[in-house]
């Protein structure tokens, strides 16, 4: 059974999506834009601004579930110009202190709201602590 996760303390769906869905163990955020959730807009600055602000969103919705990013899994970062990789990169990393997750980068033709850098989560209620089974042995 799926449950709807929103909260006041990240921006608001722009269209017809969840800020994130839980199923059983798993969370799947929507993909965050460096909106203001208080205002709505593109926050102002650089592709180092925006990415703090869409990490800040991705905090605020995990909190939603008592999540952090040590629960996240998978990312997906969408970026508009790929020449901004290393200062996502740089920012991004500093918000994982240990096993980052699992991730994926891609340059996209245009983001909504034309902002620079979008990021997408999965994160999964037990994450920590856990050991993978080697099922060739």
């Amino acid at each position: 059974m799926k449950k709807i996760i929103s909260t006041s303390e990240a921006p608001a769906a722009v269209g017809p999506y969840s800020q994130a869905i839980r199923i059983g163990n798993l969370v799947f955020c929507s993909g965050q834009i460096p909106l203001d959730p208080e205002t709505g807009e593109i926050v102002p600055g650089d592709v180092n601004a925006q990415t703090r602000r869409v990490m800040e969103n991705i905090a605020a919705v995990l909190r939603a579930e008592r999540l952090s990013f040590d629960n996240i899994i998978k990312t997906t970062i969408f970026l508009a110009n790929l020449a901004d990789f290393q200062a996502v990169n740089e920012l991004y990393g500093s918000y994982f202190k240990s096993d980052p997750p699992a991730r994926s980068t891609v340059q996209v033709a245009a983001l909504p709201k034309n902002a620079q850098v979008e990021i997408e989560v999965v994160a999964a209620t037990n994450a920590n602590g856990g050991r993978a089974i080697d099922t060739w042995e």
